[in-house]
């Protein structure tokens, strides 16, 4: 039997087209993928992520731990709720999964982990707590389950605040990549200014138990249900990885474009996979494409370059920019602003290289 997520009757209600999405049964539309695509652009979408898993994790030894465990360091957190986007590299350095840490004070995080991975992140962040005075709890089931749902789009905060007018005075004066605990009838709520779309908004987790209720305030405040197919296309707009695609366990931060995550400054800390990172070789660069030709670009397709073969991670049509665009690794020295050739269906058709970033907050950056 597939999971539900607390939001599932109301995804059936708003005439949802349900999918399994790594042991889930979840929404790819609510009729139109394109029209909510162009919603989050242009007003605000709502997507249901409470497929994703969140831990919490408390201990003395909290913070030296998670240093020891990611390859962006959490000491740079000071400020409650503010919120850090890290790699999670085993001992080769390839990606096991990527994530979002939440601090609250330096004995508790927040940890939000990717739904098709949960299992195996959890067993592995269970055996390096070994020598470490810290706890992680799931917050899937029990009187602890949550709910997660991402209100995005250049009108999603004004959207949230019609419908929750009392969360404004603390949600407003959030930064971006910050998150604020609200206390309300319902239970504890945290309120971040996080998204996976390019675009501004909010992610909010709160008690399960008022799932229903919140969805239906926010339709009502005009916030359009949006499914895993627009979600996806939202984000290969705004050039973010999606793990499975773009990375996983035999690729290293830096052949996924993610060097950025990756925290040397403090030359004594050591965390997982450091030393193996500092020795790997290598030979291909995350680089974005827009097809010239007519079609469509696809993940596992061929990239043939001057400099040798490359190949798509990611790729669709693009609703926004009305072509099709891909993320994909090629060789090192594929200049960007050259044009390549893919392998479509036989045929070889042209395609520009440029950076892995096509659209943010709304607007085209190619």
């Amino acid at each position: 039997m597939p999971l539900l997520t607390p939001f599932h009757d109301s995804h059936l209600a708003a005439g949802a087209k349900m999918v399994d999405f790594s042991g889930w049964e979840m929404p790819i539309n609510y009729g139109s993928q394109i029209e909510e695509h162009h919603a989050v652009r242009t007003d605000a979408g709502m997507f249901d992520v409470s497929h994703m898993c969140a831990l919490d994790l408390t201990g003395t030894d909290a913070r030296a731990y998670l240093r020891h465990l990611l390859a962006n360091d959490v000491a740079k957190l000071t400020t409650p709720g503010k919120a850090l986007y890290s790699c999670m590299l085993n001992d080769a350095a390839g990606v096991i999964d990527d994530l979002i840490v939440y601090f609250f004070t330096p004995e508790h995080y927040r940890i939000v982990v990717n739904a098709g991975t949960a299992e195996k992140d959890i067993a592995w962040m269970q055996a390096q707590l070994k020598g470490f005075s810290a706890e992680l709890a799931m917050r899937r089931s029990g009187s602890h389950a949550v709910a997660m749902i991402a209100v995005q789009g250049p009108r999603a905060r004004e959207r949230f605040w019609a419908a929750f007018p009392d969360s404004r005075a603390v949600s407003e004066p959030l930064g971006i990549f910050q998150g604020v605990e609200y206390a309300t009838t319902g239970g504890i709520w945290l309120i971040a200014r996080t998204g996976y779309t390019g675009e501004d908004g909010f992610e909010i987790t709160l008690p399960a138990e008022v799932a229903a209720e919140t969805w239906k305030k926010l339709m009502g405040a005009g916030i359009r249900p949006c499914g895993l197919g627009a979600r996806d296309t939202l984000r290969l707009e705004a050039g973010m990885n999606l793990y499975g695609q773009d990375m996983d366990e035999n690729i290293s931060p830096y052949e996924a474009g993610l060097k950025w995550t990756v925290d040397l400054k403090d030359a004594t800390r050591d965390f997982v996979g450091k030393s193996a990172l500092a020795t790997r070789r290598v030979d291909k660069q995350f680089s974005g494409l827009l097809l010239l030709d007519r079609g469509v670009l696809r993940a596992h397709q061929k990239v043939i370059t001057p400099r040798g073969e490359g190949e798509i991670t990611s790729g669709s049509f693009s609703p926004t920019l009305n072509q099709s665009i891909a993320l994909a690794r090629l060789p090192l020295d594929v200049a960007i602003g050259s044009e390549v050739e893919v392998e479509i269906r036989d045929k070889r058709l042209k395609a520009r290289v440029v950076k892995p970033t096509f659209v943010r907050n709304g607007k085209s950056l190619i």
